[in-house]
């Protein structure tokens, strides 16, 4: 004995098993299949992700500002906002991975202006 089953209650007849008119390969909790959708869902991440980061580019830039900072670090933040910014808006006209290559650019001059302070 191979310890198998041969009743037909093992995991090859799981697709007896799904309810009626729904298939037991497709899982509903899967990425879409719909390209439009991931598409749209690339563009509103680029867009979300872009706003956050020009937002906490220019809170960290008024913070600076408001310290005894050289010149420079509140710059860098002000700087790599900007870039986020433009990243947020062309993730929302479709231009998702140059929008990606935006937000990760203005992310690093961020960080190199924390470098400074």
């Amino acid at each position: 004995m191979s310890g198998r089953p041969d009743s037909g209650t093992g995991p090859e007849t799981a697709d007896s098993e799904a309810p009626a008119g729904q298939d037991a390969s497709v899982d509903p909790l899967a990425a879409s299949d719909d390209p439009w959708e991931d598409a749209r869902r690339a563009r509103w991440t680029a867009v979300g992700t872009g706003a956050a980061l020009t937002l906490a580019g220019l809170a960290a830039a008024l913070l600076r500002l408001a310290r005894s900072a050289p010149a420079l670090v509140p710059a860098a933040y002000a700087g790599g906002a900007a870039v986020c910014a433009a990243a947020a808006v062309l993730g929302s006209r479709g231009r998702t991975r140059r929008a990606l290559w935006l937000l990760i650019a203005g992310a690093m001059v961020m960080a190199l202006g924390d470098q400074f302070d």
